[in-house]
């Protein structure tokens, strides 16, 4: 097709008043004993009932019309295809009155890395966004639609990425043309929060007062949408979509459409782009030697909100991001997917050393703390306190006497050590996944003298940081009952 240029289309939907579309939309979808939806709370790794908390899940089948875009070295961006239609579900957890809603929504392109929904930030966020009342909206990536159609033929059937351009072959690519056009994700995502936003009759958030957006995730989705999107994404008031993201170790962003070129070593379009919203990088310290291209000042300026987190002692992923942000793995299975490991451990390979998969809560709590700052900034205009980064030596993380990164976002766990927490294992299949070796009796006498003077150290660095901002009270408290249990 003709290519448009994007600014043209873009003038002349707000002109018209219009922005960004409302896709149409059907549900919720009922649930019965033989269908009910993909990665729900029932359903879960680990299953939970969202009643307790005063919560409802629903599920809803959106369409509407995409574009698809081609991304320029300067930026800028065209339409390679204009209006070709897709249909994608979304699935929608908000306190069940609207009176316990808080008015923040986190919007999470779920992960499609094992070719079936992976909502990874929701099994981090989950506990504190309930308990400040926050809804969660997940939204499946085409690279998943073929599991879901897969897992319930009949409840999925409407779902559609079809490619508008079913005989273009890409340059180098392997197997012909693909039948689905992974381009149409990012309209998608900006109708999503079209919809959340207007709320219209028999919506996900009819008779709630949307007030902000957030978007996280740790796969490429977002940090791709925030750096060639968010700018061209508007309502009709002309203020964007998303008013802001929180990125989990963002890693550099990807290409637009099925034949479209990710961004090249060195490309400028790498870097996490200035945006008129409020962006958090929350970065482990076992991320922070990959990821030290993705560093930038941090930034109050209207235009460029940003701030660069990087956690010491932690590793790239624990236990959270599955218990309740992973299906059974019979759902798994079903959506003809890429299974791997045990509900006890997620990987086939052997690590060495073996250890249990890790339940330590000090990254889950990062990300509590950092979602409720960019609340405060993004809603309030309270800016979000500052860190340094973590030390780097010849490419490698400084360590402290206890053996735990130097600088950074710091911890009661680092700042008052009983162990040490190595951010990675071996082989290469395992670095992702860190493990603990704690200190034995000796060390910990030399330290503390007894378990009053720890616990006394420890309640008192957990006052400090959650002053500061690095933790809320809540978890505060619970970091507390944790040290007085072990």
């Amino acid at each position: 097709m003709k290519q448009t240029v994007l600014m043209t289309i873009l003038a002349a939907a707000f002109a018209a008043g219009q922005g960004t579309p409302v896709p149409k939309f059907t549900g919720p979808i009922p649930v019965t004993a033989d269908s009910y939806p993909f990665l729900d709370a029932a359903h879960s790794l680990v299953p939970y009932d969202l009643s307790k908390y005063g919560y409802v899940e629903q599920e809803f089948i959106v369409s509407g019309n995409a574009n698809v875009y081609d991304w320029a070295a300067d930026g800028s961006l065209t339409v390679k295809t204009e209006k070709a239609p897709y249909a994608a579900r979304i699935l929608v957890r908000r306190p069940a009155t609207a009176s316990k809603f808080s008015g923040a929504v986190v919007v999470e392109p779920m992960g499609a890395v094992r070719r079936f929904d992976w909502a990874i930030m929701y099994g981090y966020l989950n506990e504190h966004m309930m308990e400040r009342g926050d809804a969660w909206v997940g939204i499946t990536m085409p690279a998943s639609a073929d599991g879901l159609k897969k897992f319930n033929p009949t409840r999925y059937a409407a779902v559609n990425f079809a490619n508008p351009n079913p005989g273009e072959s890409c340059p180098g690519a392997k197997g012909g043309p693909s039948p689905m056009e992974e381009g149409l994700r990012f309209d998608l995502i900006s109708q999503v929060g079209a919809l959340l936003k207007a709320a219209p009759a028999s919506s996900p958030f009819a008779g709630f007062r949307v007030e902000a957006l957030y978007m996280t995730s740790q796969f490429p989705d977002v940090v791709t949408y925030l750096d060639a999107i968010h700018s061209h994404a508007r309502l009709a008031n002309g203020k964007p979509v998303y008013d802001g993201y929180m990125l989990r170790n963002p890693g550099a962003p990807g290409r637009l459409s099925n034949c479209g070129a990710a961004p090249a070593a060195n490309d400028p379009r790498r870097i996490v782009a200035k945006v008129d919203a409020a962006v958090m990088e929350v970065v482990a310290q076992g991320e922070v030697p990959d990821s030290l291209a993705q560093r930038r000042p941090d930034s109050d300026e209207p235009g460029n909100r940003f701030r660069r987190y990087e956690f010491a002692g932690t590793a790239h992923i624990d236990r959270w991001a599955y218990d309740r942000g992973f299906p059974t793995f019979a759902d798994q299975a079903a959506t003809g997917g890429n299974p791997q490991g045990t509900p006890e451990f997620p990987l086939n390979a052997k690590c060495d050393p073996p250890f249990t998969f890790s339940t330590d809560t000090r990254l889950k709590y990062a990300y509590d703390a950092a979602l409720l700052n960019l609340d405060q900034w993004a809603r309030k205009g309270k800016p979000a306190p500052r860190a340094n980064p973590i030390e780097i030596k010849d490419g490698a993380v400084v360590l402290d006497e206890a053996g735990n990164g130097v600088g950074g976002v710091r911890s009661p766990w680092v700042d008052v050590p009983v162990a040490t927490y190595f951010p990675g294992t071996t082989p290469a299949a395992c670095r992702e996944f860190g493990h603990t070796v704690e200190f034995d009796k000796a060390r910990m006498d030399s330290l503390y003298g007894n378990d009053k003077n720890y616990q006394t150290k420890f309640a008192k660095s957990v006052d400090e940081l959650v002053k500061a901002g690095w933790f809320t009270e809540s978890d505060g408290r619970k970091m507390k009952a944790e040290a007085a249990r072990r």
